[in-house]
């Protein structure tokens, strides 16, 4: 078992990211690294703007981005790499990030337990002061590393390969583990034949577009999206499963797009202020499912929580819960 030194962990970061199909598709590089802390960029693209007319990117990408650098800082903490597992993330929106602009997380492991390790980070617009997001996450270490048994993935070979290519220490940081926040509502089970569109008009989220995110029927507890596999939203090609970021990305469009679809007379979008994700068990290779329920609604602020599913509503693979804040009404 390899003991890391300061370019044995450099060229165990690199290969982190290369090793996770949506890191290495979306750009991500690391371009500050030291035992326990991390500096992780992220290049501009129109794919990750949120709203196209206020011309902002989408909360998603900034929880992606997050969750990826703090699973490099629990890493760069360890003095021997070993899997690990995201057991949850919280993110708080400091203010709005402007979309066409490059994007850096430094993220700190503050506390690495023999179980746990306790991050901490901030969000960056490049060239800016201010962040505009912070993160607080935990990991579970010493994870599974096998490749799972339960189902026949799709890019069974390319899979294989990507296997062959890693060392345990680049289990992605977006596996899951049990966790909870509070008892989910009694979600409606979907069929395969239910209509469904996209969940918005073309060109009005090129974020949304990117995830191909699909709306279901319209049903008496609000709405159901689903979010289809591709590839890129691998996090942990090894056993594998979806990146814990992208199930973040995909709760925080399900709480906003909810919220639009539960309040018709609505003018604007709601924005997200901040978000908490809890992670019970890794998503596999197969379609996502998402459903929202209003926790409480002011006149202001509205309180959303979404349950994340794959084969059973009543087996969610993570919990979520959101503020937002509500566009103002005209006078």
């Amino acid at each position: 078992m390899s003991t890391f030194s300061g370019d044995g962990r450099k060229a165990w970061a690199n290969a982190f990211i290369a090793g996770i199909p949506y890191a290495a598709a979306s750009g991500m590089q690391v371009t500050e690294l030291g035992k326990g802390t991390v500096s992780l960029f992220q290049p501009a693209r129109d794919t990750w703007t949120g709203d196209s007319e206020l011309q902002m990117i989408h909360t998603g990408c900034l929880s992606v981005l997050a969750d990826t650098a703090c699973g490099l800082a629990v890493g760069a903490a360890m003095d021997t790499p070993e899997p690990i597992a995201t057991l949850d993330l919280r993110m708080d929106y400091l203010r709005p990030a402007m979309a066409m602009t490059d994007l850096v997380c430094k993220a700190e492991c503050h506390r690495l337990s023999r179980s746990i390790g306790f991050v901490r980070g901030q969000v960056f617009q490049v060239g800016q002061d201010e962040p505009v997001a912070t993160v607080n996450a935990t990991f579970m270490r010493a994870t599974a590393n096998t490749r799972r048994k339960d189902m026949g993935t799709p890019g069974a070979q390319a899979n294989a390969e990507a296997k062959a290519s890693l060392t345990p220490a680049q289990a992605a940081s977006s596996l899951s583990a049990p966790a909870s926040i509070e008892p989910s509502p009694v979600f409606v089970s979907q069929r395969a034949d239910v209509p469904e569109a996209p969940a918005l008009p073309p060109g009005r989220s090129p974020y949304v577009a990117f995830l191909d995110i699909r709306q279901q029927a319209q049903i008496d507890a609000g709405p159901v999206f689903r979010l289809p596999f591709k590839r890129e939203l691998i996090g942990n090609p090894v056993l594998p499963a979806l990146h814990g970021g992208v199930l973040a990305g995909f709760g925080e469009t399900a709480m906003i797009l909810h919220l639009t679809n539960t309040n018709p007379a609505i003018q604007g979008v709601p924005r997200g202020i901040d978000f908490a994700i809890a992670y019970m068990r890794s998503a596999k290779p197969v379609d996502t499912f998402v459903q929202g329920t209003t926790v409480r609604q002011g006149n202001r602020v509205a309180l959303v929580q979404v349950s994340i599913w794959q084969d059973d509503p009543q087996r969610p693979v993570a919990q979520a819960r959101g503020h937002c804040l509500m566009p103002r009404e005209e006078a």
